[in-house]
């Protein structure tokens, strides 16, 4: 497995971990993973995360993305990489919002064996209307979202921390 391969350590109590004393222990993993464990950086963006209007979204993703960028400024990629999440959950979640109005995306509980995967496959998805309130609200997180990941330093802090832990 390449070092850039290495998923998320999800048997780390993050609980009682502060990640900022122990960088190395930090995997970026896929997509969103880890982004309500890792201390302290959870406690720290999590109270900004809100998406239920376009105007709450707007403001919510702007003030992530200044977390984002004062991560940036002191160098700290584990903050820039847990704001990116935010922002990408952000996205997904009011986009299943949109597509879903109770958020659930299939009828009954997922099986235990499909929890975790996308799409839970063989499940029978609920009809969708789409909500166009949520709809907006994750346009205007995918938009910024876009930002942070494709920022230049990012890119490059997140290739060498890679590198450099795996």
């Amino acid at each position: 497995m390449a070092a850039h391969d290495r998923a998320f350590n999800y048997d780390i109590d993050y609980r009682t971990l502060n990640i900022r004393e122990h960088p190395e222990l930090y995997r970026v993993g896929k997509g969103e993973q880890g982004v309500l464990l890792v201390q302290p950086y959870k406690s720290e963006i999590l109270p900004h995360w809100k998406f239920k209007t376009p105007e709450i979204a707007q403001e919510s993703s702007e003030k992530i993305y200044q977390l984002f960028l004062e991560y940036k400024m002191k160098g700290d990629f584990i903050g820039m990489d847990m704001a990116r999440k935010f922002l990408q959950m952000g996205y997904t979640r009011s986009r299943r919002y949109a597509n879903h109005k109770t958020g659930q995306k299939y009828d009954g509980p997922v099986p235990d064996d499909q929890k975790g995967r996308s799409g839970a496959h063989g499940r029978e998805q609920l009809p969708r209307e789409e909500d166009p309130i949520k709809a907006e609200s994750a346009r205007i997180f995918y938009g910024k979202y876009l930002e942070a990941r494709e920022d230049p330093d990012y890119k490059r802090l997140k290739k060498e921390w890679q590198e450099k832990y795996g």
